[in-house]
């Protein structure tokens, strides 16, 4: 959390301090709109920073990130380090695009070099709303808070059609199987219903993974290959270029 989101959160402020944070959180969206607009359809990989080239899950994930890249999705990453560094080159490397929605903090994160275009975003809900925009399908690797996260967000805003049903692959069943049981647990209570396991794959199989974002996304949303896109040059926009 950054610094102005602290003080926005920590109780009434001034209106003027409240007009400058809304401003500034209208810019963040702006930006991030600009520097995206060109980048989809996204495949949108999810995991922590923490897990370093040569670990199986890097290797995983760069194996998945790049069979999905070859179907013709951009893959779009938080941009940074770890799980998103192994997605991001994973694509690069199967001759795909990759592109990040990197979040500003004072230490940890950073841009990873496999990116063929990143935006720099200050708050993290602009960055989660960013991730969700361009994508049509959602791949949940290991990974810790910050992954949940985003991972329930795009499955709230699923099972509440506040966004098309578009699928979610959570990838490892070992890692996940605490979280996988407590889901069961929601079941049984009834906070859930019986059937929102539907909404989405677990799975270890790349081959698996790839063939059920193919179905429920690709022929499922008459997806095309992206076209050349002709730039506005009075909003100083560019093109995508490797």
């Amino acid at each position: 959390m950054t610094v102005s989101e602290i003080k926005f959160l920590s109780g009434p402020q001034s209106r003027w301090k409240d007009f400058k944070f809304a401003v500034e959180v209208f810019f963040e969206f702006i930006k991030g709109f600009r520097a995206l607009h060109f980048t989809g359809p996204c495949v949108t990989i999810f995991g922590s920073a923490r897990f370093k080239d040569g670990h199986p899950y890097f290797e995983k994930t760069e194996e998945l990130a790049a069979r999905i890249a070859l179907l013709g999705f951009t893959i779009m990453t938080g941009g940074g380090p770890g799980i998103m560094e192994a997605a991001n080159k994973g694509a690069r490397e199967a001759g795909g695009r990759s592109v990040g929605c990197n979040i500003v903090l004072p230490h940890e994160q950073h841009h990873n070099p496999y990116l063929d275009k990143w935006v720099n975003i200050k708050f993290f809900f602009v960055r989660k709303t960013l991730l969700l925009k361009y994508s049509y399908a959602f791949v949940v690797m290991p990974g810790g808070f910050g992954t949940l996260d985003e991972y329930f967000e795009a499955l709230t805003l699923i099972q509440t059609k506040m966004i098309a049903e578009f699928p979610i692959v959570i990838f490892d069943k070992a890692f996940h199987q605490q979280l996988l049981a407590h889901i069961e647990v929601l079941k049984q209570q009834g906070t859930i219903a019986g059937d929102d396991s539907k909404y989405y794959l677990v799975t270890d199989s790349v081959d698996e993974a790839v063939a059920y974002i193919q179905q429920n996304s690709i022929v499922k949303f008459k997806l095309q290959p992206a076209g050349p896109h002709k730039p506005f040059r009075w909003l100083l926009e560019r093109g995508f270029k490797k």
